[in-house]
């Protein structure tokens, strides 16, 4: 559901779904759509309702006098629903997609989660502090070292790591390679041991973030794995997607302080982590290792206000990858909201229980 959807009658929603496709259409346009519905709408109360609209920031208008034309606002594209099957059955190719780095971006994010979505989010954490106020420091431990290791496994599966998580626990536990694969998967895995670790000791420093923080995390997630420690100086592809981010380094900086400032000025904890999640896969401003980078620093930002860390264990890697093509393309996070959200909701209820 939308934020503020009770405040949403049934033309409302429907000069909503009329709306979609980010066309812009004049108040005769409206009405003559709404008429089907509600046969006797005057243009008066579908004035009203466009006017409702306009105050909780579902939509704008431009023009004047009767050369007005209303369309969908950027808030409301942000957090609108997507039927995620349907997006996927459309090729890459022929997708209607934001093909460019969108440099607005930074002025909207004014609805991220629900109240409703806040209170249930809160209310599993108290779960969590329950949770650990009734397990000692050492079964403590132990729990974050279970959390570790599947994070470290399933974190790298999504970048293609074919580490099984019997054989990614072997290797954290006994420093024991597993035959048959790449060197380079084993130093992926043990990259996030490290970068998790790091975290762990210096988390109360996450409350905030900047740019040296979030080299620091890159730089220990890409250790050994011959990947450029710097921003990108050189245009980046991503597979599955024609959105192709900045290629000039000196932007990159500039978008990643922009970041910074954003999150750094959102009073909840869960909008931060989710906000410097989706940016930097957005800005991809190294070479390699960004989601990596984003979901450690997510992580950072969760346990800085003592929330419950995710270990993404249940997370399908290609429903993850479609939630973060769906944010470069669309500029749209309400599937990797959802997302998310079941996964703060399994780690607190998979951890940490005594």
């Amino acid at each position: 559901m939308l934020k503020l959807a009770k405040k949403i009658n049934n033309r409302q929603e429907l000069i909503l779904n009329f709306l979609e496709g980010n066309l812009k259409y004049e108040i005769g346009d409206i009405l003559a759509y709404l008429k089907i519905s509600f046969p006797e709408i005057s243009k008066v109360t579908v004035n009203r309702d466009l006017l409702s609209l306009i105050k909780i920031g579902f939509i704008d208008r431009e023009g004047r006098a009767r050369s007005v034309k209303y369309f969908l606002s950027f808030d409301y594209n942000l957090i609108k629903p997507i039927k995620v099957e349907e997006y996927f059955k459309i090729s890459t190719d022929e997708r209607n997609v934001r093909q460019n780095f969108n440099f607005d971006i930074f002025e909207h994010f004014n609805f991220v989660f629900e109240d409703a979505e806040i209170n249930y989010l809160k209310k599993i954490n108290d779960e969590y502090q329950n949770n650990l106020r009734k397990i000692s420091a050492e079964e403590a431990k132990k729990e974050f070292e279970r959390l570790l290791i599947e994070l470290s496994w399933k974190s790298s599966q999504i970048e293609g790591n074919t580490y099984t998580l019997l054989e990614t626990e072997n290797l954290i536990k006994e420093k024991k390679e597993a035959v048959g694969h790449k060197k380079e998967e084993a130093v992926m895995i043990l990259n996030h041991k490290k970068a998790f670790e790091y975290i762990l000791q210096n988390k109360d420093s996450y409350k905030s973030i900047d740019l040296q923080k979030i080299q620091e995390v890159h730089a220990l997630l890409t250790d050994r794995l011959d990947i450029a420690k710097n921003f990108r100086k050189r245009p980046a592809g991503i597979v599955g997607t024609k959105y192709m981010p900045l290629s000039n380094e000196f932007q990159i900086k500039e978008v990643v302080e922009k970041t910074c400032e954003l999150v750094n000025k959102k009073n909840n904890p869960f909008e931060k982590a989710i906000l410097l999640m989706l940016l930097l896969a957005y800005i991809q401003p190294f070479e390699d290792g960004n989601k990596r980078t984003s979901r450690l620093l997510g992580n950072a930002i969760l346990l800085s206000f003592d929330l419950c860390p995710l270990s993404y264990r249940s997370v399908n890697e290609m429903e993850y990858k479609k939630a973060v093509i769906i944010f470069y393309e669309q500029n749209n996070l309400n599937y990797f909201k959802k997302l998310f959200i079941e996964q703060f909701e399994f780690a607190v209820k998979n951890y940490f229980r005594s």
